[in-house]
């Protein structure tokens, strides 16, 4: 739904100076993303603002009365959390009950049709496969449903995925720089490199990451309500399949008209010109101003049967160890030439007065006590000492990820 906040920004290069486009005629509207499902939990909505093409982003909505109320009477409440609204207490859509949404803001009412949960149907599996797409190489996942009562038929897919990572320059101590005395003039202190062992874990981290594009899906056409959807497609290149990856898969059952006003949206956010001389007019979904039936609304409140399955696979399950990813960042890798005195990151470790010297020890310092580069280890060539530094996420992953085993890991 992020899709809906219309536009951002845009840079047009020209042959001479960039061009920033401005709104010229904007017209506010509340963007609704409201999806319940049958899952036992705090359901979530979020509210927000369509937002101008100068703007960074779309304005959280705050300060509204949110609630859900079936068709026996019950109210869900909604409380304000951080940039979102989530349901007091948890609750869960029940078959044959009937939804409606209501939200109050800014003196104004917002109501949706009454919506009913659809079938559950469950994901059955998911299998990943090594494949070749238009010519490249990778782990292409598959997504299997069945519906025996052929009454599902429209279905939405998001996924989490989240993968293992190892620093390649990790060392089990920190450098940190202290003053010695001078080798050959002990009345002279000059810096040195203290190591002491690490007190946290750096070298296997975590990341996770969610799904942006709208995935559909549409069984309608087909001679039995069965889904077989190539869900996710990553690249042997791709580093986030180096060592260990899982993927979350999630399975929305739709009606037609939630299926429909996605696929409208899905049209418009894949739209690869906005300045295409076919320009999107507004869409409707299933909520509106009941205050002022002409205002626009943004959003459909969705009711819709939820299942969800994980998957994990190693690298060497899929592919060759010979087509290895590399890693997220350039790592000097031409320090493991060891006789190779300008390889990237190395310094020579001396201290000599008055220059020119080809000593390098204060730069490497500098660099290390402002957390520039980190050590990896030092090492003699010809007689003369040396270290190697690296950039700060070859040897330390919690620069960039997470050292939080996940709860789902295994």
């Amino acid at each position: 739904m992020k899709k809906l906040s219309f536009l951002l920004f845009i840079v047009i290069f020209g042959c001479t100076e960039p061009y920033l486009l401005e709104t010229s005629n904007f017209e506010e509207a509340l963007v609704i993303e409201a999806t319940i499902t049958n899952q036992l939990k705090k359901q979530q909505i979020k509210l927000t603002k369509t937002y101008r093409l100068e703007e960074s982003g779309p304005e959280f909505v705050e300060n509204a009365t949110v609630t859900v109320e079936d068709d026996l009477g019950n109210i869900y409440n909604f409380i304000e959390g951080d940039k979102i609204y989530e349901s007091e207490n948890p609750f869960q859509a029940i078959a044959g009950r009937k939804y409606k949404l209501t939200i109050l803001t800014d003196g104004k009412t917002y109501t949706s049709t009454q919506e009913v949960l659809t079938t559950e149907t469950q994901v059955q599996s998911l299998e990943v496969s090594n494949k070749v797409i238009d010519g490249v190489r990778g782990a292409e996942i598959e997504l299997k449903s069945f519906d025996p009562t052929n009454s599902s038929k429209y279905y939405r897919y998001e996924y989490e995925e989240t993968y293992k990572i190892i620093a390649p320059r990790w060392v089990p101590h920190i450098a940190t720089v202290i003053a010695v005395p001078h080798p050959t003039v002990p009345s002279l202190m000059i810096p040195e490199i203290s190591l002491t062992p690490r007190t946290y874990e750096a070298r296997v981290c975590y990341s996770s990451a969610k799904s942006e594009k709208i995935i559909l899906f549409n069984s309608s056409n087909l001679s039995e309500d069965r889904v077989n959807l190539k869900l996710r497609f990553i690249p042997v290149s791709n580093p986030i399949i180096k060592h260990r990856y899982s993927i979350l898969a999630k399975q929305y059952v739709q009606s037609l008209e939630a299926h429909t006003f996605y696929s409208t949206l899905k049209k418009l956010s894949e739209n690869q010109s906005i300045l295409s001389q076919n320009q999107p007019g507004f869409f409707s979904g299933n909520i509106s101003c009941s205050t002022n039936p002409n205002e626009k609304v943004i959003g459909f409140f969705d009711v819709s049967s939820y299942s969800e399955k994980r998957m994990f696979f190693n690298f060497v399950d899929i592919f060759s160890t010979a087509d290895t990813p590399g890693y997220f960042y350039e790592c000097f890798w031409d320090q493991i030439f060891v006789d190779k005195k300008d390889a990237e990151g190395r310094y020579k470790f001396c201290f000599l007065t008055p220059p020119p010297s080809d000593c390098e020890a204060e730069m490497a310092q500098d660099y290390l006590q402002q957390s520039y580069l980190l050590y990896y280890k030092q090492l003699y060539i010809d007689s003369d000492k040396y270290v190697d530094l690296v950039p700060p996420p070859c040897g330390d992953c919690t620069t960039f990820s997470s050292n939080v085993i996940p709860p789902f890991w295994q």
